[in-house]
């Protein structure tokens, strides 16, 4: 299953990840509102860079399975940053999308934000400095976030061919690497 092959494939990558924002920091409660900035700014210029890419790479199969029109997320991490009153920017990086299977595994990067976003959004609403802050982003599917993280793991695994594999795992590759190193 591509899923498991792209979890296994990219734990290095989601550990890096958890590093540069200070993911520690959100269980012990130490997490900042300039740590929250931060995250909000950097998965901001990775959706701002990619989102319309991938969605536009995804065939009308692969748009109606995945349901697409539910999963923009930038015109809500949008919102947040309008919250946080940081500032919307232009596309100045090139990221391409060479194909399907690639946008597929940028999008498991993607969906696997919104994962662990939820956790992190029910963390930080118990956090002291948090109060006023609306989880746009991070809690985008509220209580469906499960279903919609089910839903985009079946689709995977079951059109997802071995042979694109390693597609797919470039795509989750490129964009994690995008986000590690965008600012």
């Amino acid at each position: 299953m591509v899923s498991e092959y792209l979890k296994q494939n990219t734990a290095e990558y989601h550990d890096a990840a958890e590093k540069l924002f200070n993911s520690e920091k959100i269980f012990n409660k130490t997490f900042t509102l300039d740590d929250y900035k931060k995250i909000i700014n950097t998965n901001y210029l990775m959706l701002l860079h990619s989102e319309d890419k991938i969605f536009n790479s995804l065939n009308g199969n692969f748009a109606e399975k995945l349901q697409l029109d539910q999963r923009k997320k930038l015109p809500l991490i949008e919102k947040d940053l309008a919250s946080l009153a940081l500032k919307n920017q232009a596309a100045t990086h090139t990221l391409e999308v060479n194909n399907e299977h690639e946008a597929l595994g940028m999008m498991y990067v993607i969906e696997g934000s919104t994962l662990g976003g939820n956790v992190i959004a029910k963390q930080l609403s118990k956090t002291e400095g948090f109060d006023e802050i609306t989880f746009n982003f991070f809690g985008c599917y509220q209580e469906n976030t499960g279903p919609m993280w089910k839903n985009f793991k079946e689709v995977l695994d079951t059109e997802v061919a071995e042979d694109n594999y390693n597609e797919v795992l470039s795509g989750a590759k490129k964009l994690y690497t995008f986000l590690l190193n965008v600012n």
